[in-house]
């Protein structure tokens, strides 16, 4: 890449990630949401961080993990209150955190926002371990605010989300490259976390969603996951749709594939669970 290109990656990092040591300034200054599930907020979370587990914003109330179209998103009017019932200010940046062992929560809830056109919305580089291995303020109390009125700003899902028939589409005409996030273990054709048949979509390539991590966690320089994309077969100018599962991994790297600036960048919401959910669609080992 030139200079200009990777300045601009820089300048998409920025955008995308907070660090610790900027967030720890004045965690006030912002509306920080743990999108951890309850069991891990109880245990110890940021100071003054909001429990937003990705389900909050979810269809999951009706069928289980497998039926297609479970776990997709809430209409955005009901986002919107969702968000308001939790107190999010939206006129504050809003910080969303994880833990980069986990399911990259924090990426989903961060896409899930900018779905209805929020996008003034950053995640911490390194998640929870990285906060408290720096020593800043936990806490286990649950903090609640009082609601506020979210307004959604657009309905920007079609400009960051494909349906299955775009992906049936990419599937027969090269039209998009697929980036399969799941372990090397799910896309051989393991069937742990209750899909109707174990692989993978035909033709996507598998980049595991923990690849994009350093050891300590926080997210891998700009320059070595341009190597990590393009050594796998992406090329700069491709149109690249990310899907794992149920679209939580994928959606945290269609946030990565956006900052390194691929041509069109975005992301499988009903994901694997409902590929794999329709027999007539597909499916390779």
């Amino acid at each position: 890449m030139t200079t200009e290109e990777m300045a601009a990656v820089a300048d998409a990092r920025a955008q995308i990630f907070i660090g610790v040591a900027d967030l720890a300034k004045d965690p006030t200054k912002y509306v920080i949401l743990d999108t951890r599930d309850a069991k891990a907020y109880a245990a110890g979370h940021i100071e003054g961080a909001i429990s937003a587990p990705w389900q909050t914003f979810s269809t999951v109330t009706v069928g289980k993990p497998g039926d297609p179209n479970w776990g997709t998103l809430l209409p955005p009017a009901d986002i919107a209150a969702a968000l308001g019932k939790l107190g999010v200010d939206t006129s504050k940046t809003v910080v969303t955190y994880a833990d980069p062992t986990g399911w990259g929560e924090d990426g989903r809830v961060k896409w899930t926002m900018e779905s209805i056109g929020l996008d003034n919305v950053k995640m911490l580089d390194g998640g929870y371990p990285a906060w408290t291995a720096a020593g800043n303020k936990t806490s286990t109390a649950a903090t609640t605010l009082p609601p506020t009125t979210v307004a959604v700003v657009s309905d920007n899902l079609a400009n960051i989300n494909v349906t299955t028939d775009q992906v049936k589409k990419a599937t027969e005409d090269s039209s998009a490259i697929l980036v399969d996030t799941r372990s090397k273990k799910e896309y051989d054709g393991a069937i742990d976390y209750g899909e109707k048949r174990g692989g993978h979509i035909p033709g996507a390539i598998n980049i595991p969603f923990s690849e994009n991590f350093n050891e300590d966690g926080t997210v891998k320089s700009d320059e070595a996951l341009m190597a990590l994309y393009m050594d796998a077969g992406i090329p700069m100018d491709a149109t690249a749709y990310s899907y794992c599962t149920k679209g939580i991994r994928s959606a945290y790297v269609q946030q990565i594939l956006t900052m390194l600036q691929f041509k069109v960048t975005k992301y499988y919401d009903a994901s694997f669970y409902s590929w794999a959910g329709d027999s007539a669609l597909p499916v390779d080992k």
